[in-house]
């Protein structure tokens, strides 16, 4: 999965397409990216084969209906603390009796084509994919009831916030911090739930994380990080090629 957060144009989604990944998570959170703007990256992503997920700002609640009207196949929700907020969360996704998502009838996932709500809603419900994302130690402590709801799909750990509040700012050796992924991975396992883990760009920590329980969907970086590791490594390659040049 390749974050989104500075582009604004589905080129951004080909690269993503071209280069082998399978979702694309465009984030809210931290962009000045609008909602008309992201639904339309949603919709072109699912054109192209690719899942399209939406981190919204925190406690943005408003925006949950628009975006997954507008084509989001799921949402992804930063800084769940307790078991009423991810609540909250997951019954917005969903139409009654599961939530209490606004009905509407035509929507990108669809093709647009008017369906009746006998139709559309469980089609709807069965795609959407949400996804609590787990950054505090109050999340930590809570994350068995969390998982145990049955509209959430999906934990996450947001491993630069978490080690943050843990007082270990990017210490992702720190024993605290593989403690709190246990914690979670065994709540994940208890209700049957996936477990993702974001954040960590040292693949070395990852794998020794793995066997704790953590599912293969891997953030590989977002638009911005990768457009500058590139732009690092291309100016350093022509560094390196004038200054050979110039001891020829």
């Amino acid at each position: 999965m390749m974050g989104i957060r500075i582009s604004r144009t589905a080129d951004i989604l080909r690269i993503a397409h071209s280069t082998g990944h399978h979702a694309v998570m465009i984030d809210l959170e931290h962009s000045t990216m609008s909602i008309d703007q992201a639904a339309t990256l949603c919709a072109s992503a699912a054109d192209l084969g690719l899942t399209p997920l939406v981190r919204v700002a925190e406690r943005e609640y408003g925006a949950i209906g628009r975006l997954l009207d507008g084509g989001a196949h799921g949402l992804v929700f930063p800084r769940i603390e307790t078991v009423q907020e991810a609540l909250t969360a997951a019954r917005a996704c969903r139409f009654p009796p599961y939530g209490q998502r606004s009905q509407t009838a035509m929507v990108p996932q669809l093709g647009m084509k008017p369906t009746p709500a006998a139709q559309l809603n469980p089609a709807l419900d069965e795609l959407t994919v949400v996804q609590i994302l787990i950054e505090t130690p109050t999340g930590i402590a809570n994350a068995d009831q969390i998982a145990a709801l049955d509209g959430v799909d999906v934990l996450a750990i947001g491993a630069n916030d978490l080690t943050a509040e843990l007082g270990v700012p990017g210490d992702y050796r720190d024993p605290r911090f593989a403690e709190a992924v246990a914690t979670v991975a065994a709540a994940c396992r208890r209700h049957g739930k996936l477990l993702q883990l974001g954040g960590i760009g040292d693949l070395s920590i990852v794998e020794k994380l793995m066997p704790l329980g953590i599912c293969p969907l891997y953030l590989t970086g977002t638009d911005a990080d990768l457009l500058f590791s590139s732009a690092a490594a291309r100016a350093e390659k022509f560094v390196s090629w004038h200054e050979n040049r110039n001891e020829a």
